[in-house]
Order: C-alpha cells, then structure tokens, then sequence
C-alpha cells in the first residue's frame, strides 16, 4: 500500500487507498477498533499508518482503552514527567509484565499509631484511603476496630493511621469488604464465640475541611431475605451497584457452595439479596478467592474442600447474558514447574495493572504457607459457552520478586491502588519463628508492605 498525502474529503489520488486518505482523526477512531496485533501489522503496511502508530496521541489513547481511564490518571499524577509520558513504552512494559518489587512500609514511629498483628481481616483502598477492619489476633480473639490511612501519591511515605471508634460493625473475623465506587459494603464473618454473622454494612470515607480522614459505617437494610450466616467466604463487586459472595463456612462448621448477589442502594441504604442457582456450580469451599475481571466475567480459585483437601480449581462466572453462569475453566500443568504446590487457600487474587490477575500467598494442604507470585492470564480464557470443554495451556506463569523478603504468609489480605501498581499487603499468618507463638506454630504478623510492579517509566 503506498502513501497518499489526499484530504478526507474524498479526492483521492490514483495511487493511494481511500483508507491512507482519511483524516487523522477517522483514522485513529478506527485504529481504537482494533486489537493491538492488528494496529502493529499496519504499522508495516505504509509510511502513514507508520507514523500513525508512533503517535503519543494513539498510545495514549490505546493505554486508556486496555488498562483504563482512571489508571492512567493515577499514574500520572504520580508521575514526574507528565507532558512527557512515555505512553508506548508503558503500553509495551505493561504487555511483557511478569515482576514485583517489594518494599516494607510497617516501620511506624513510637508517637505514632498502627493497628496490631491479625489475619483474616480486610483491607481495601478506596477513595485514595486504606481502610482495614476486624480480623482474628492471638488467642484466637477477634478484633472490632476500623483503620483508615490516607495513601495520596506518595506510596513510599508514613502512613499516618486513624481509628474510628463509633458506629462500627462488631467484632469479626473471616468476613468480606469489598470496594463499590466510593463505598465498601462488608458482609458475614465470625466472632470468637464461634458465631456467624450474615450482616451487610455500607462504608464512606469522608474528608473535613482541613483534609482530614473520618470514616463511618452504617448497617444496610436487606429486609427479610438475607444468606445463611457463614465466615471465610469469598465476594467481588461486579459492576458499582452489585456484590457476589461464594461458599464459606456457614452452621457446625458445614462448607457451603452457594452463590449470592446483592444489589445496593446508596442512597437508602437498602439492599437486596438473590440466590444465583445453576448447575454446573463450584463445589463447596472455604478460604478461597472472587475476583472480577472484566464487567461481565469473575474468576474463583482455590480453597479448601468439604473433606479438607486444598484445591486448584478455577471457575468463571458470566455475567454477559440476562442470567449468570458458572463455568469451569480446565487447564492442564505444563507451565507449572516441577515441585510447585499450585493448589492453595488463604491466598490473595488482585487485578493489577493491565488487566493481570496477580495471586500471592497462601498455604497448601500441609500447612507450607507460601510468599510466591503467580499470573493467571485472564486473556487465556476466551468467551466460554455453555458446551466449552476445551483444556487451556499456559495460563498460569509464575513471577518474580525482588527487594523486601516478606515472610511467607496465608490469610493475610492485600488490596491496590487506583492505578493497579501499587499492591499494599498486611498481616496474616505465618510461621511461628518468634516467641510468643501459637500451640500451632504460628504467628500473627503485624507487617504491611507495598508490592510495586516493575515498570520504568
């Protein structure tokens, strides 16, 4: 195809494509169409296309689409050279992604408060805010305290944590806060007593004048149909109005496999609950992981089974039809390196930047708590239909890790920032190696450390 220097208003040239004599800004709507394979093969077509696909504009435009608006807003704001972003090389170190490097922020000084060792709590960022609530602590005592610290741009700096002491959920562990937009809706848990809860609270962070953090929850009205009450569940908002919970471990200590949604109101801080029944559906468990990663699609993984064992099974649940569905996504081992435990429960499952699922930690069925880092590529998972058996390979890649050495941890929680590159990770369990100790051998850690992905910008 060779290059025509044509207008838009349809005098071609005879020796140029009615394609190279649009108008710049057609021809980038177009280029926004494609998948980036087909925008790169074009490049090599002609000297326009050429000069087309090496455009700030386009690689901004093309980061905006694959890793999101507010991604790119967040990482600006924390960049140094703004009028000068290096857009396509962000667009291809984000493609080639497959390392974190590890920093330790729980140095807190004397003068200065920190909430203490727990695991089984939860962790979220919203509104440019850390929030941690409840969690289980030593002696087997569950905790009732809401921290909140505000983040900004600065992901190396001091935490300055507040407590909020009033109108707070009660005390808990093993339940689930996800983020909605600029809420958190917390749902379930269980007390020291044994007791579960099947309670859903809404969460606001909320900024005074002189810029100061309070937080405050209220208790959300779901009338007379709720799910059964249970503890070391899994839940994921799947759009801003939506939350889905999974399993648990609901009465006598019975695994549950059930699967709910429940709608939000802000405003009147009412809910409703619906059961989503289907068949096939995972198979009861606990300690596993919901995570949305798409409008229309979330992930589970792992967790243990009715008879204890730790499983590595992965499910999708589609969300793109008027109904949901889940669907299970078989994938064989090759990618797994020999002597990798994959199975695993009380592990972590984020969505980072571009769109990677990043699971950390956990433990497998014999207690080996773990500090690895894997990928599971979610764009190794095409549209599932109904009658889809087909095996996936290579879906799972494992990365690597430099700079801070965290203990190997399970039941810890771990939440990211508005730009998917700062992943924040706290507490959890891990191995007794200091007294006093558990009668298991375990400890309840206190850390909280920043997992950054590698990128140079």
């Amino acid at each position: 195809m060779e290059e025509s220097e044509g207008s838009a208003s349809g005098n071609h040239s005879s020796s140029g494509s009615p394609i190279t004599n649009m108008a710049q800004d057609y021809l980038f709507t177009i280029l926004l169409l494609l998948p980036i394979d087909a925008i790169l093969s074009l490049s090599m077509t002609c000297k326009r296309f050429k000069a087309l696909t090496n455009s700030d504009t386009l690689w901004k435009s093309l980061c905006k689409r694959d890793l999101g608006s507010t991604c790119v807003e967040a990482l600006l704001n924390s960049s140094n050279h703004q009028h000068h972003f290096p857009w396509m090389r962000l667009y291809k170190q984000v493609s080639q992604m497959n390392s974190v490097c590890c920093h330790k922020l729980s140095q807190p000084r004397v003068d200065l408060d920190f909430p203490t060792a727990r695991a089984s709590h939860s962790l979220n960022v919203v509104s440019d805010c850390l929030v941690l609530f409840g969690g289980g602590c030593e002696g087997g005592r569950h905790l009732d305290d809401t921290w909140v610290a505000y983040i900004g741009n600065d992901f190396r700096r001091m935490l300055k944590w507040k407590t909020v002491h009033s109108g707070i959920p009660s005390g808990r562990f093993g339940h689930t806060c996800v983020e909605m937009g600029d809420f958190l809706v917390l749902f379930g848990g269980i007390n020291d007593r044994g007791n579960r809860q099947n309670d859903a609270w809404l969460g606001q962070v909320m900024f005074n004048e002189n810029n100061s953090v309070t937080f405050s929850w209220k208790m959300i009205d779901v009338g007379n149909v709720a799910p059964p009450p249970r503890g070391a569940h899994a839940a994921c908002c799947i759009d801003e109005k939506r939350m889905i919970i999974h399993g648990g471990i609901g009465l006598n200590g019975l695994r549950l496999g059930d699967t709910w949604v429940l709608e939000v109101s802000y405003s009147s801080c009412f809910g409703t609950w619906h059961e989503i029944v289907t068949h096939p559906s995972p198979p009861p468990r606990s300690g596993h992981t919901l995570t949305c990663v798409g409008r229309s699609r979330t992930i589970l993984f792992g967790g243990r089974g009715l008879g204890y064992e730790v499983l590595d099974d992965v499910w999708l649940l589609d969300t793109c039809q008027d109904y949901l569905r889940w669907v299970q996504i078989v994938y064989d081992l090759q990618s797994i390196p020999d002597g990798v435990s994959l199975p695993r429960v009380g592990h972590t499952a984020t969505l980072v930047l571009g769109g990677r699922l990043l699971i950390y930690g956990g433990e497998d069925s014999y207690r080996h708590r773990k500090n690895d880092f894997w990928e599971l590529d979610v764009s190794a998972i095409p549209c599932i239909t109904l009658s889809s058996k087909k095996v996936l390979t290579r879906m799972w890649k494992r990365w690597k890790s430099s700079g801070y050495e965290a203990n190997a941890r399970s039941f810890h929680r771990a939440c990211v920032d508005r730009s998917g590159r700062y992943l924040y990770v706290f507490g959890g369990m891990v191995d007794g190696f200091l007294q006093p100790a558990e009668p298991s051998g375990l400890r309840f850690d206190g850390e909280l450390f920043l997992v950054e992905l590698a990128l140079q910008l």
